[in-house]
């Protein structure tokens, strides 16, 4: 009887993350490393971080939110909605043009090669509730494109999906996310080109444990687990660089 309690015990202690689809690869190294070390269960679903916004505004059971962007961690801060310190940039992404190995675009020309007769579709997250289709966006109105391929974008539900698109042939070309570009699977298939960052504002990716967990301590565990040398390291692998404040706390 005692080890069906202990079962039953063990198989309680879970967490459920809400993750931006950029984080899908190193999220799931750094999951598997603070199971291993916790001896608990972590369960990550994935999509558009405005998407989950909304949904934990109306009450998704989540315990933490990793969005793709700090404005909505902040406005979830801001209407009471998360555990008091325990927002955190954790990271900062960068967007690139992909293309299939086998285009002739030349990727060099940067954003220009957008004009370009050959393409006709252009792959990029909804900016309506994907911080990096924001960034897409941005980019291109800094540099004056936006209104002349406005009628090429196609958007994706989420960043994965706009990388499936170039990755799939239904797109000649995407704006997306570095982190979904070095992954094995798309080396093998595309190539990139990063977009200076200094031609769209800073996407700063921020968390936050929820005020509705019903696992707060072992979401702040896995809060503070983020801040380590050892996730530090898978998100570097995975094309983020770490803000300041991020760099300090993985290297303590």
């Amino acid at each position: 009887m005692l080890l069906f309690v202990l079962a039953d015990s063990a198989t309680a202690q879970q967490i459920t993350i809400a993750a931006a689809a950029d984080l899908h690869s190193a999220m799931q190294e750094i999951s598997i490393g603070f199971e291993q070390e916790k001896s608990v269960k972590v369960n990550v679903v994935y999509g558009a971080s405005g998407n989950f916004y909304q949904q934990i505004q109306n009450g998704a059971p989540f315990d933490l939110f990793f969005s793709a962007n700090s404005e909505y961690p902040k406005k979830l801060e801001t209407d009471g909605l998360t555990l008091p310190a325990t927002y955190y940039e954790y990271a900062q992404g960068k967007i690139v043009l992909l293309v299939l190995s086998s285009s002739t675009l030349n990727l060099g020309e940067g954003l220009k090669v957008l004009l370009g007769p050959a393409v006709r579709k252009i792959a990029i997250a909804d900016p309506a509730h994907a911080p990096y289709g924001r960034a897409a966006v941005a980019a291109l109105k800094s540099q004056n494109l936006y209104e002349r391929v406005a009628p090429k974008l196609v958007t994706g539900e989420n960043i994965s999906q706009a990388a499936s698109f170039v990755i799939s042939g239904a797109a000649d070309i995407g704006i997306i996310a570095k982190s979904l570009a070095v992954l094995p699977s798309s080396r093998s298939q595309t190539r990139f080109a990063e977009i200076p960052q200094d031609e769209y504002p800073p996407i700063m990716q921020a968390c936050v444990v929820l005020r509705s967990s019903k696992q707060q301590k072992l979401a702040r565990q896995f809060e503070s687990y983020i801040k380590s040398s050892e996730a530090a390291k898978m998100l570097k692998k995975y094309g983020f660089e770490l803000p300041p404040a991020a760099q300090q706390k993985s290297v303590q």
